[in-house]
């Protein structure tokens, strides 16, 4: 089996966290730091000290991206979508709001700090958008070189951790909500997966909330190539913007089975055998998404690179919280 190899290593990274979390649990009475960030960590740490050989390549790529699709797609049969109105009927054109003004004010960061304007562009829609996805979505529409591609990424990656690790402790300092934590995670973590090892050491309402306004972002990346192949003068027909790349299917599938949860078709028995193997397939994803973070790069990143992404994401940060202060979200 191709896979094999690497989906393996992903799942003994997995059962390696999911086992220092109990003995977290034996020893403290509860789990400080959860599987999934720890699978984080325990796979940062492998790929720091040893590279992965070509034969398990595919199979990490696999689990973090195939076995994690699922697992969001799974975790839509949670989600209500009453949720959302609980945080206000402007939660959605808000966030439409803070993708576009964090667009803004990370592209003018960039230039006054001296990027090239295509590397001005990668730095913002990485950061506002969904990191990796967003920088390779939009590389083509602007015709980006490969070296700034590879240093945008291989900062968003690193930093993507960070945030990842970081952000809980914005609870007790702010004095946020759970729905407060949620709206926050997902306006600023920058990939779905990371929005779950973000938000489920701090409750399920983050979770569902975080993720549902995650995907909502998400969907902002059509909107944003389609303006920016327009702007960069680039034909439509060279640019891949289908349907299929715009709105991908485990997005779909989320929306279908919320849509379905939110109308009662799917019983609670039945949410109790989805939700474990959502989160083992989401920690098994983290291990993957680890294996993929070598903190060799950071040193090998430019500086001005380095300050840009930290100050956008700052920003990106600092527009959120406003957001929900203004939207008086509970």
């Amino acid at each position: 089996m191709r896979n094999g190899p690497g989906v393996i290593l992903c799942a003994g990274i997995a059962l390696a966290a999911f086992g220092l979390q109990l003995v977290e649990e034996h020893w403290t009475g509860r789990a400080w730091i959860e599987a999934l960030v720890l699978a984080i960590l325990l796979g940062t740490a492998v790929r720091t000290a040893w590279t992965p050989s070509q034969r398990f390549l595919p199979g990490i790529v696999f689990s973090g991206k195939m076995l994690l699709e699922i697992a969001v797609m799974l975790l839509g049969a949670s989600i209500s979508f009453q949720a959302v109105a609980q945080a206000g009927s402007g939660l959605i054109l808000g966030i439409a709001v803070v993708v576009f003004a964090a667009i803004a004010a990370s592209f003018g960061l960039c230039r006054l700090l001296g990027l090239p304007w295509r590397m001005g562009v990668l730095v913002a829609c990485g950061n506002s958008i969904c990191g990796n996805s967003a920088i390779a979505a939009v590389a083509p529409v602007i015709d980006a070189k490969s070296e700034d591609v590879a240093s945008s990424i291989a900062f968003t990656a690193i930093l993507g951790v960070i945030v990842v690790l970081s952000l809980p402790l914005l609870v007790p300092l702010l004095h946020l909500s759970e729905t407060q934590y949620g709206v926050l995670a997902g306006l600023t973590v920058y990939a779905v997966p990371q929005v779950l090892a973000a938000t489920m050491p701090v409750g399920m309402v983050s979770t569902q909330l975080g993720t549902l306004v995650k995907l909502v972002r998400v969907l902002m990346l059509g909107p944003v190539v389609i303006l920016l192949s327009i702007f960069a003068g680039t034909r439509s027909g060279s640019t891949n913007l289908s349907f299929k790349r715009l709105v991908p299917w485990f997005i779909i599938g989320f929306l279908a089975l919320a849509a379905l949860r939110s109308a009662g078709a799917i019983p609670d028995m039945a949410l109790k055998a989805v939700l474990p193997v959502a989160t083992a397939l989401t920690i098994v994803s983290m291990a993957a998404l680890g294996l993929g973070v070598d903190l060799r790069v950071l040193g090998r990143v430019g500086g001005r690179v380095t300050l840009a992404v930290s100050l956008s994401l700052l920003v990106l940060l600092g527009i959120s919280i406003g957001l929900i202060r203004l939207l008086g979200v509970a």
